[in-house]
């Protein structure tokens, strides 16, 4: 072979190295902290959104299930009623199929003059609108406990809708999570922040009165517990978990959604913000608890423990204070 050809050769065989080699080596890149930390923050938006979902759907559960109760407790004394409907109206049949044909023909012959005879037919038609009362009663009881029965099926099958859609959600956010820690890790070396020292100096609740004081008190208690989807403590939050924890502390009832809780409050512009106030983010996907100094409380995302932060830390949505 001559020289020429060899090294043609030898070109070829290190371009086709080249080729081979080269997509894996840029396959095999690491990427920057920049891009882990932008994968991180989209990962984490959309695990929250996840999450209150999975919330929304545990309230409606909990809705559902007080409505079987109250439907529930309606029924038996409906059923009670049918009972006894039934009953009276037995007895008016086997009485009506004994004396009824006589009864009137009784009234019409006895003795006693025409005014006797209108007296006893009227008693007879006293009695009749009696009987007819108590059989249209019954026929009420019948229609009300099937309507109630029915309503009471719907909200059976709604809620066992619910509950597999719950469990689907579940399964997805527990993907997630993995896909997330994995990031986190590759990131920071660990899954999950360290457990927060002891509190900082400015850690410390303000004086603030009333309900929203024992609120504030309570985000405040928490600072430095982990994010834990679908928790509302002692020993972990999700964000809407935490502030429903801190007004349920005020003797207040939250939902345990961002966005069911937009509903619950009354909306306040930026300028009336008093501690206490909730702030609501990015669509209604995230909440957390205005303290004062334009700094909030909040539960902010999985791996992460609650802080006390600057407000506009992503695109407000609104405010609210609790009623």
């Amino acid at each position: 072979m001559s020289s020429l050809r060899k090294l043609l050769r030898t070109l070829a065989v290190v371009g086709l190295s080249a080729a081979l080699v080269a997509p894996a080596t840029a396959a095999r890149a690491e990427p920057s902290p920049a891009d882990l930390n932008r994968q991180i923050e989209r990962s984490s938006t959309e695990l929250e959104r996840v999450v209150e979902s999975y919330n929304k759907l545990r309230e409606d559960i909990k809705t559902n299930k007080a409505a079987v109760d109250r439907l529930q407790a309606r029924i038996g004394p409906l059923e009670r009623q049918t009972e006894q409907g039934r009953a009276d109206v037995a007895q008016i049949a086997a009485t009506a199929y004994k004396t009824g044909a006589l009864q009137t023909a009784d009234a019409l012959l006895r003795p006693g003059g025409s005014a006797a005879m209108l007296d006893r037919l009227g008693t007879i038609e006293h009695l009749t609108r009696q009987r007819q009362a108590r059989i249209s009663g019954f026929t009420e009881s019948q229609r009300q406990l099937v309507d109630e029965k029915t309503r009471l099926n719907k909200v059976l099958q709604r809620q066992d809708a619910q509950a597999r859609a719950l469990a689907g959600t579940k399964s997805r956010i527990e993907r997630d999570l993995d896909r997330l820690y994995d990031l986190r890790r590759t990131a920071y070396g660990r899954a999950t922040e360290a457990p927060a020292a002891k509190p900082a100096a400015d850690h410390q609740a303000p004086a603030v009165s009333g309900q929203a004081g024992a609120a504030v008190r309570y985000a405040y208690g928490a600072i430095g517990k982990p994010y834990v989807w679908g928790g509302s403590g002692p020993n972990g939050y999700d964000c809407s978990g935490l502030t429903s924890a801190a007004w349920r502390a005020a003797g207040k009832s939250l939902p345990h959604n961002a966005r069911m809780q937009w509903g619950a409050v009354s909306h306040v512009g930026r300028g009336e913000l008093r501690p206490g106030d909730l702030v609501f983010y990015r669509g209604l996907g995230h909440v957390a608890l205005y303290v004062g100094d334009g700094q909030v409380i909040d539960a902010p995302s999985a791996g992460r423990n609650v802080l006390k932060r600057g407000m506009n830390m992503m695109p407000i949505q609104g405010y609210g204070r609790v009623r």
